[in-house]
Protein backbone atom coordinates (compact mmCIF):
# COMPACT_ATOMS: atom_id res chain seq x y z
CA UNK A 1 0.00 0.00 0.00
CA UNK A 2 1.76 3.30 -0.61
CA UNK A 3 2.68 5.51 1.61
CA UNK A 4 -0.28 8.53 3.07
CA UNK A 5 -2.94 5.99 1.71
CA UNK A 6 -5.71 5.73 4.21
CA UNK A 7 -7.19 2.39 5.54
CA UNK A 8 -10.79 3.80 4.89
CA UNK A 9 -11.50 6.62 2.84
CA UNK A 10 -15.54 7.01 2.27
CA UNK A 11 -16.20 9.59 -0.07
CA UNK A 12 -20.15 10.54 -0.52
CA UNK A 13 -21.47 7.53 0.10
CA UNK A 14 -25.32 7.11 0.33
CA UNK A 15 -27.34 3.69 0.80
CA UNK A 16 -30.52 2.90 0.36
CA UNK A 17 -33.09 0.30 1.43
CA UNK A 18 -36.44 1.22 -0.74
CA UNK A 19 -37.29 4.20 -0.61
CA UNK A 20 -35.21 5.00 2.79
CA UNK A 21 -32.53 6.79 2.71
CA UNK A 22 -29.74 5.08 5.65
CA UNK A 23 -26.57 7.01 4.19
CA UNK A 24 -26.87 10.46 2.60
CA UNK A 25 -23.49 11.30 1.82
CA UNK A 26 -21.10 10.06 4.33
CA UNK A 27 -17.42 11.18 4.01
CA UNK A 28 -14.60 9.80 6.77
CA UNK A 29 -11.05 8.94 6.40
CA UNK A 30 -9.38 6.45 8.82
CA UNK A 31 -5.60 6.38 8.52
CA UNK A 32 -3.38 3.34 9.50
CA UNK A 33 -3.10 2.51 13.04
CA UNK A 34 -6.00 4.69 13.77
CA UNK A 35 -9.41 4.44 16.07
CA UNK A 36 -12.36 6.14 14.45
CA UNK A 37 -15.12 5.43 16.98
CA UNK A 38 -18.65 6.25 15.41
CA UNK A 39 -21.86 7.53 17.79
CA UNK A 40 -25.22 8.45 17.45
CA UNK A 41 -28.62 7.10 17.75
CA UNK A 42 -30.38 4.16 16.68
CA UNK A 43 -31.52 4.13 13.16
CA UNK A 44 -29.23 6.84 12.17
CA UNK A 45 -26.97 4.89 9.72
CA UNK A 46 -23.50 3.61 11.48
CA UNK A 47 -24.09 -0.71 11.59
CA UNK A 48 -25.04 0.29 7.64
CA UNK A 49 -21.83 1.80 7.24
CA UNK A 50 -20.06 -0.73 9.12
CA UNK A 51 -21.45 -3.54 6.69
CA UNK A 52 -20.47 -1.40 3.60
CA UNK A 53 -17.34 -1.46 4.53
CA UNK A 54 -16.83 -5.34 4.70
CA UNK A 55 -19.34 -5.43 1.63
CA UNK A 56 -21.90 -6.95 2.83
CA UNK A 57 -23.87 -4.01 1.67
CA UNK A 58 -23.17 -2.63 -1.87
CA UNK A 59 -23.47 1.21 -1.35
CA UNK A 60 -25.90 2.72 -4.04
CA UNK A 61 -23.54 6.51 -4.54
CA UNK A 62 -20.13 7.72 -3.94
CA UNK A 63 -17.15 5.73 -3.31
CA UNK A 64 -16.02 3.80 -0.64
CA UNK A 65 -12.36 2.65 -0.70
CA UNK A 66 -10.16 -0.21 1.86
CA UNK A 67 -6.73 0.43 1.07
CA UNK A 68 -6.03 1.16 -2.55
CA UNK A 69 -9.39 -0.66 -4.12
CA UNK A 70 -12.42 0.55 -4.44
CA UNK A 71 -14.97 -1.76 -2.45
CA UNK A 72 -17.39 -3.69 -4.80
CA UNK A 73 -16.05 -2.53 -7.45
CA UNK A 74 -13.37 -2.31 -10.23
CA UNK A 75 -12.83 0.80 -12.09
CA UNK A 76 -11.56 -0.10 -16.08
CA UNK A 77 -11.35 1.76 -18.83
CA UNK A 78 -13.56 4.64 -17.18
CA UNK A 79 -16.54 2.79 -16.08
CA UNK A 80 -16.84 0.77 -12.55
CA UNK A 81 -17.42 -3.04 -13.00
CA UNK A 82 -19.38 -4.54 -10.14
CA UNK A 83 -16.87 -7.59 -8.68
CA UNK A 84 -17.69 -11.04 -8.60
CA UNK A 85 -18.39 -13.13 -5.10
CA UNK A 86 -14.51 -14.29 -5.05
CA UNK A 87 -13.28 -11.17 -5.70
CA UNK A 88 -15.28 -9.35 -2.71
CA UNK A 89 -14.46 -12.42 -0.87
CA UNK A 90 -10.96 -11.90 -1.24
CA UNK A 91 -11.34 -8.13 -0.33
CA UNK A 92 -13.57 -8.67 2.56
CA UNK A 93 -11.08 -11.46 3.63
CA UNK A 94 -8.47 -9.00 5.24
CA UNK A 95 -11.18 -7.06 7.58
CA UNK A 96 -12.43 -8.35 10.69
CA UNK A 97 -15.67 -7.78 11.81
CA UNK A 98 -17.17 -8.24 15.31
CA UNK A 99 -21.00 -7.76 15.83
CA UNK A 100 -23.37 -6.80 18.53
CA UNK A 101 -24.41 -10.52 18.79
CA UNK A 102 -21.40 -13.20 18.91
CA UNK A 103 -22.52 -15.62 16.27
CA UNK A 104 -20.27 -18.39 17.59
CA UNK A 105 -20.46 -21.83 16.52
CA UNK A 106 -22.34 -23.33 19.59
CA UNK A 107 -21.09 -26.78 18.21
CA UNK A 108 -17.82 -25.78 18.52
CA UNK A 109 -15.28 -25.14 21.48
CA UNK A 110 -13.77 -21.61 21.92
CA UNK A 111 -11.00 -23.04 20.54
CA UNK A 112 -12.95 -24.95 16.88
CA UNK A 113 -14.27 -21.74 16.51
CA UNK A 114 -11.22 -19.72 16.33
CA UNK A 115 -9.73 -22.66 14.22
CA UNK A 116 -12.74 -22.49 11.33
CA UNK A 117 -11.64 -19.48 9.77
CA UNK A 118 -7.87 -20.59 9.10
CA UNK A 119 -8.48 -23.75 8.33
CA UNK A 120 -11.48 -23.30 5.96
CA UNK A 121 -10.57 -19.78 4.00
CA UNK A 122 -6.72 -19.46 4.65
CA UNK A 123 -5.99 -23.10 3.78
CA UNK A 124 -3.54 -22.89 6.98
CA UNK A 125 -1.51 -26.13 7.94
CA UNK A 126 -3.37 -27.35 11.46
CA UNK A 127 -0.56 -27.96 13.53
CA UNK A 128 0.68 -23.82 13.23
CA UNK A 129 -3.11 -22.99 12.97
CA UNK A 130 -3.81 -24.32 16.41
CA UNK A 131 -1.05 -23.10 17.90
CA UNK A 132 -1.76 -19.56 16.39
CA UNK A 133 -5.31 -19.96 17.51
CA UNK A 134 -4.42 -20.99 21.50
CA UNK A 135 -2.08 -17.81 21.10
CA UNK A 136 -5.26 -15.47 20.43
CA UNK A 137 -7.37 -17.01 23.23
CA UNK A 138 -4.00 -16.36 25.45
CA UNK A 139 -3.81 -12.45 23.96
CA UNK A 140 -7.60 -12.30 25.06
CA UNK A 141 -7.62 -13.87 28.81
CA UNK A 142 -9.45 -17.26 27.67
CA UNK A 143 -5.93 -19.57 28.05
CA UNK A 144 -8.38 -21.47 30.28
CA UNK A 145 -11.21 -21.83 28.01
CA UNK A 146 -9.66 -23.84 24.99
CA UNK A 147 -11.87 -26.67 25.15
CA UNK A 148 -15.27 -24.42 26.41
CA UNK A 149 -18.43 -24.45 24.54
CA UNK A 150 -20.28 -21.21 23.62
CA UNK A 151 -23.14 -22.07 26.05
CA UNK A 152 -20.41 -22.30 29.07
CA UNK A 153 -19.04 -19.11 28.43
CA UNK A 154 -20.10 -15.88 29.74
CA UNK A 155 -21.38 -13.18 27.30
CA UNK A 156 -17.91 -11.17 27.80
CA UNK A 157 -15.87 -14.56 27.17
CA UNK A 158 -17.77 -15.36 23.91
CA UNK A 159 -17.42 -11.89 22.85
CA UNK A 160 -13.61 -12.46 23.60
CA UNK A 161 -13.94 -15.41 21.79
CA UNK A 162 -15.71 -13.80 18.93
CA UNK A 163 -12.87 -11.35 18.79
CA UNK A 164 -9.90 -14.05 18.19
CA UNK A 165 -11.71 -15.68 15.73
CA UNK A 166 -11.38 -12.10 13.92
CA UNK A 167 -8.29 -11.69 14.74
CA UNK A 168 -7.48 -15.34 13.50
CA UNK A 169 -7.75 -14.04 9.67
CA UNK A 170 -5.20 -11.28 10.32
CA UNK A 171 -6.95 -8.51 9.69
CA UNK A 172 -5.25 -5.40 8.91
CA UNK A 173 -9.16 -3.52 9.72
CA UNK A 174 -10.98 -4.61 12.82
CA UNK A 175 -14.58 -3.24 12.65
CA UNK A 176 -16.89 -3.64 16.04
CA UNK A 177 -20.72 -2.88 15.88
CA UNK A 178 -21.53 -2.02 19.67
CA UNK A 179 -19.58 -5.22 20.59
CA UNK A 180 -20.61 -4.38 24.59
CA UNK A 181 -24.67 -3.74 23.94
CA UNK A 182 -25.67 -6.99 23.72
CA UNK A 183 -23.55 -7.37 27.63
CA UNK A 184 -24.34 -7.40 31.58
CA UNK A 185 -22.40 -4.14 32.88
CA UNK A 186 -20.07 -6.18 34.59
CA UNK A 187 -18.68 -7.79 31.39
CA UNK A 188 -18.14 -4.29 29.85
CA UNK A 189 -14.74 -3.84 30.77
CA UNK A 190 -13.41 -7.13 29.96
CA UNK A 191 -14.12 -6.29 26.12
CA UNK A 192 -12.87 -2.95 26.29
CA UNK A 193 -9.69 -4.04 27.71
CA UNK A 194 -8.92 -6.11 25.06
CA UNK A 195 -9.84 -3.70 22.59
CA UNK A 196 -7.36 -1.48 24.21
CA UNK A 197 -4.91 -3.45 23.79
CA UNK A 198 -5.42 -4.11 20.17
CA UNK A 199 -5.29 -0.08 19.79
CA UNK A 200 -2.45 0.23 21.49
CA UNK A 201 -1.04 -2.31 19.23
CA UNK A 202 -1.55 -0.37 16.40
CA UNK A 203 -4.61 -1.56 14.76
CA UNK A 204 -6.50 -0.08 12.67
CA UNK A 205 -10.30 0.15 14.06
CA UNK A 206 -13.44 1.46 13.33
CA UNK A 207 -15.78 1.13 16.38
CA UNK A 208 -19.62 1.84 16.84
CA UNK A 209 -20.11 2.45 19.88
CA UNK A 210 -21.82 4.43 23.04
CA UNK A 211 -18.73 3.75 25.56
CA UNK A 212 -18.22 7.10 25.64
CA UNK A 213 -15.07 6.51 27.89
CA UNK A 214 -13.46 4.33 25.52
CA UNK A 215 -14.02 6.87 22.98
CA UNK A 216 -12.80 9.83 25.04
CA UNK A 217 -9.37 7.00 26.11
CA UNK A 218 -8.84 5.52 23.01
CA UNK A 219 -10.23 7.24 19.90
CA UNK A 220 -8.15 9.27 17.86
CA UNK A 221 -11.47 10.57 16.35
CA UNK A 222 -15.14 10.51 16.96
CA UNK A 223 -17.75 10.73 14.16
CA UNK A 224 -21.47 11.54 15.12
CA UNK A 225 -23.96 10.63 12.85
CA UNK A 226 -27.82 10.92 12.97
CA UNK A 227 -30.17 10.64 10.04
CA UNK A 228 -27.14 9.40 7.91
CA UNK A 229 -24.71 12.07 7.84
CA UNK A 230 -22.14 12.83 9.72
CA UNK A 231 -22.80 15.69 11.94
CA UNK A 232 -19.60 16.18 13.04
CA UNK A 233 -16.54 14.82 13.95
CA UNK A 234 -12.54 15.64 15.63
CA UNK A 235 -10.58 14.39 18.28
CA UNK A 236 -12.66 12.67 20.87
CA UNK A 237 -12.04 15.18 23.60
CA UNK A 238 -13.45 17.84 21.24
CA UNK A 239 -16.77 16.43 20.65
CA UNK A 240 -17.31 15.36 23.71
CA UNK A 241 -16.64 18.61 25.67
CA UNK A 242 -17.57 21.00 23.36
CA UNK A 243 -19.52 19.88 20.76
CA UNK A 244 -20.93 22.71 18.10
CA UNK A 245 -24.14 21.29 17.01
CA UNK A 246 -26.66 21.04 19.02
CA UNK A 247 -28.04 17.64 17.70
CA UNK A 248 -24.70 16.76 19.25
CA UNK A 249 -25.21 18.37 22.37
CA UNK A 250 -28.46 16.86 22.71
CA UNK A 251 -27.51 13.28 22.21
CA UNK A 252 -24.45 12.91 24.76
CA UNK A 253 -27.02 15.07 27.43
CA UNK A 254 -29.23 11.94 26.68
CA UNK A 255 -25.82 9.49 27.03
CA UNK A 256 -24.48 10.85 30.02
CA UNK A 257 -27.48 11.25 31.70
Amino acid sequence: MPAGTPVVRAIDVHKSFGDIHVLRGISLRVDPGEVLCVMGPSGSGKSTFLRCINQLERIDGGELWVRDELVGYRLRDGRLHELREREMARQRRGIGMVFQRFNLFPHMTALGNVLEGPLRALRQNRADAVTAARGLLDRVGLTDKYDAYPAELSGGQQQRVAIARALAMRPYLMLFDEPTSALDPELVGEVLDVMRTLADDGMTMVVVTHEVGFAREVGDTLAFMDEGIVVESGPPRDVLDAPEHARTREFLSRVLG
